[in-house]
């Protein structure tokens, strides 16, 4: 057994204990992550190589942003680690009596590992990292998309409510217009002619002049018949049009985003294979890598059930049972995006053949008669179990096969 060094990590520093081969303690004391205390725990564990004729085992807990410079150093430096789950640090290192600290953290981490057969972690091409962040940014965005909408809204209910009947939320054409007219009174001393030259102006979109023309006697009309809240000249109608641009610098960023996920992607197998499966787009497909990483690090499709949080959950005691639910433990960002993926895929059914939309229709009728979430989760199901082995067979979707299964 080699020597065990184990790190409990917080913000900026890390308590170390090392182990010998004996279970004795023979180093312990706190290193801050910089490079002068990094460059010291090279040599330590360098030296621990010499002396011992083999490297020592590193475990330590996912500790967030704070454990990533330590994650760094061993990947830098060519060190193998066990990266803890915290549920499962929890659980491997519980004792009846409570006293944690720091200092005791570190030391039962290390006296466990003893005990328990941990993982090491398999390190990932940084292809995966940046995918990692890349989605996540653009998540973070999608949130602030939604509170920004939301304030717009409250704010077009006072100014000119009557817009939000007349554009589709979301398009450009919409945001450009509430810039230009966040007020009726902004809009009713123009012509038809100057509304629907601006409306064809600020619009992407090949618009036809008698459809931006259309558009421009509506909002005349909307105008003359609206009765807003506020005044042409109150700060709301500014507010406003910060928000419609703000919302609307929002949607080009994340474009951006998706766009430079693809062209990373697009050399990549399994990008190719994800965009072969129907109701998965190249959004969808590049988020998909994102959430999923290196998929050959999962031995089976149960274990990236895990990783998702779609296990079942299912607890019984005597004559007391719960009823089964998945177990919301995993990845929650993986599980949005493949939860609206299969609703994606339920809605655009016309489109082609789909055997998980198969298996949905089968799942909704006698004898199962499953509720629609149910359903969708099996599904979900059924979908990792497919990307797993069509990734890593390097196969491309096909119908006849999936649904012969």
């Amino acid at each position: 057994m080699p020597s065990v060094i184990a790190f409990d990590v917080s913000m900026g520093k890390s308590y170390m204990v090392i182990y010998n081969a004996a279970r004795t303690c023979i180093f312990e004391g706190e290193i801050i992550h910089n490079r002068p205390h990094f460059e010291q725990l090279n040599k330590l564990i360098v030296e621990l190589i010499r002396k011992d004729g083999q490297a020592p085992d590193i475990v330590f807990e996912a500790t967030g942003v704070y454990s990533r410079q330590l994650e760094r150093f061993m990947n830098d430096y060519g060190f193998s680690y066990s990266l803890l789950n915290p549920l499962e640090s929890k659980l491997q290192t519980a004792s009846m009596r409570i006293h944690k600290t720091d200092k005791s953290d570190a030391h039962r981490l290390a006296q466990t590992h003893f005990t328990n057969e941990r993982r090491t972690k398999k390190r990932q091409e940084n292809y995966y990292n940046q995918m990692r962040a890349l989605s996540r940014y653009y998540e973070e965005l999608d949130d602030e998309r939604t509170l920004v909408r939301g304030r717009m809204h409250s704010l077009l209910q006072l100014t000119f409510p009557e817009l939000e009947k007349l554009f589709t939320q979301k398009s450009e054409l919409f945001l450009n217009i509430v810039q230009l007219f966040p007020h009726p009174d902004s809009v009713k001393h123009l012509s038809k002619t100057v509304v629907r030259n601006r409306i064809i102006a600020n619009t992407d979109k090949r618009l036809a002049p008698k459809a931006a023309e259309k558009k421009a006697i509506q909002l005349l009309e909307a105008a003359q018949d609206s009765y807003p809240a506020v005044d042409m000249n109150d700060i709301q109608c500014e507010q406003l049009k910060d928000y419609a641009n703000r919302y609307l610098a929002l949607l080009r960023k994340q474009k951006e985003l998706i766009d430079l996920m693809v062209e990373l992607s697009k050399e990549r197998k399994e990008y190719r294979i994800l965009l072969s499966v129907p109701g998965i787009g190249e959004n969808t497909a590049v988020r998909l890598i994102g959430e999923l990483g290196d998929i050959s690090r999962f031995d089976n499709n149960k274990q990236l059930n895990a990783y998702t949080g779609i296990d079942i959950r299912r607890f019984q005691s005597g004559l007391f049972f719960y009823k089964d639910a998945i177990n919301k433990r995993g990845n929650s960002h993986l599980r949005k995006i493949l939860y609206f993926t299969i609703q994606n895929m339920i809605r655009h059914r016309r489109l082609g053949n789909n055997h998980f939309v198969d298996y949905y229709d089968k799942l909704k009728t006698q004898p199962y008669n499953k509720c629609h979430k149910v359903a969708s989760i099996a599904c979900v199901n059924k979908l990792l179990k497919c990307l797993f082995h069509l990734i890593t067979h390097n196969l491309h979707y096909d119908y006849q096969l999936a649904a012969g299964k």
